[in-house]
């Protein structure tokens, strides 16, 4: 596949649910550029702290599996239970990462491309379940109910911004075509980390991807051969 500087693809229309069309469209995103890693490109660090590119295609397994997990127990789910305590987003964020590191130490020893192909089968086959239960409440936080549609948001945020992780992993850059629909799934899944949109020079909103990759802990100057507090 040819190798480009830049990476943005439409998203995908036969979704008649927008946060859906984006969700879908990042998982093909990440399956591709994944295709473009070869068996040395896999131990590139990325904007994740700690973690090569193989480590992020290990956590986007585990995530896809864990959205299952959290859809079949809730609204009682190990999820709903962290989140109903009503911690500081500090401590949830803490608590999160110890989970994500045990997960990632479970996994069976396989390359990028194995956990990046079961993560597509995994987080394709979760999009399928969620329309029947589209309305029903998820989890809450501090009094705010996250309905399994605002998961679903979530999800497709979280598997965007790892687009862009790996994108970046490969020295290329990567936006969503429609980061407003990114912006409100994350919003609708995500009350615990409100997004603050700086005014843009022309007072305007500013960049909505660029507010959306620091809200998650990033910078939209990262590079591997440049890290940028």
């Amino acid at each position: 596949m040819e190798r480009t500087d830049s990476w943005e693809r439409p998203t995908i229309r036969w979704s008649p649910v927008p946060v859906l069309a984006a969700y879908h469209d990042a998982v093909i995103i990440i399956c591709e550029l994944a295709a473009q890693f070869s068996d040395e490109a896999w131990s590139a660090p990325t904007p994740c702290a700690e973690w090569r590119a193989v480590d992020l295609a290990g956590h986007l397994r585990c995530m896809a599996d864990d959205y299952h997990e959290y859809l079949d127990d809730a609204p009682v789910s190990r999820l709903a239970r962290l989140m109903a305590t009503g911690v500081h987003p500090d401590t949830l964020a803490r608590k999160l990462a110890r989970q994500n590191a045990a997960e990632l130490a479970a996994l069976p020893d396989a390359g990028g491309r194995e956990h990046i192909a079961a993560f597509a089968q995994s987080a394709r086959a979760y999009a399928r379940r969620l329309w029947p239960v589209w309305d029903l409440p998820h989890h809450q936080y501090r009094g705010a109910v996250v309905t399994v549609a605002g998961m679903a948001g979530a999800a497709c945020a979280e598997w965007q911004l790892h687009a862009w992780d790996l994108a970046r992993a490969l020295g290329m850059d990567y936006r969503p075509a429609a980061p407003e629909i990114v912006l409100a799934g994350w919003r609708a899944g995500m009350p615990q980390l409100p997004v603050q949109l700086a005014a843009g020079h022309d007072g305007g909103r500013g960049d909505l991807w660029h507010a959306l990759l620091r809200v998650s802990g990033r910078s939209p100057d990262w590079s591997a051969s440049v890290r940028v507090p």
